[in-house]
């Protein structure tokens, strides 16, 4: 499918077990990145200008053939952008705003070699159950959530018996909008 060696510009284990699902061939090289963003950016574009900033660091590193892929994923509710909770107190608050209500995952991607670039975005509604404070404590215990944006995983607890709806892709909400990559990988 890919003539070319795509490189991952991520440590996340769940955007390297989708594109492994996929049967993308990838390594994965990593450049670390501040992830800062202008304070009146749209919420809705600082994914893919992440996504850009993290691709452009790895870029200097590229062969002849390489393309880099890199992604960053926002929750927003409200206009409000929802990153990794800082510990058990910001990740039960996280959640408590979400629970009952419908927010967005915005996932950018941008794949570049040396001498292309372009950038896309995945977009998913997801509806989250309301959740007891007991519901919210159990899952922030058992399941940690904080290398996550929004405080949760899709494919966990909450994904698995809090979520009533999805618009968009599950695997746009688990980090990579696979169906939007797969497409342009193909005509990159």
């Amino acid at each position: 499918m890919l003539d070319r060696k795509l490189i991952l510009a991520s440590k996340s284990p769940r955007r390297s077990h989708l594109l492994n699902e996929a049967g993308i061939p990838f390594e994965i090289r990593l450049q670390d990145v501040e992830e800062t963003f202008p304070d009146d950016m749209p919420s809705e574009e600082v994914a893919e200008f992440l996504s850009r900033k993290k691709a452009a660091a790895i870029i200097p590193t590229l062969k002849k053939g390489e393309i880099v892929l890199a992604a960053d994923s926002v929750v927003i509710l409200d206009d409000v952008i929802y990153g990794k909770p800082v510990d058990y107190d910001d990740a039960f608050r996280i959640i408590r705003l979400l629970s009952g209500r419908t927010h967005s995952v915005i996932t950018g991607v941008c794949l570049a070699s040396k001498e292309k670039t372009t950038s896309f975005s995945g977009i998913s509604e997801v509806t989250m159950e309301e959740l007891s404070d007991e519901e919210i404590d159990y899952y922030i215990k058992n399941f940690k959530p904080y290398d996550k944006a929004g405080a949760y995983a899709i494919q966990e607890w909450i994904g698995l018996c809090k979520i009533s709806s999805i618009k968009g892709t599950y695997s746009n909400i688990m980090g990579l909008p696979v169906d939007l990559v797969y497409k342009e990988l193909s005509a990159f």
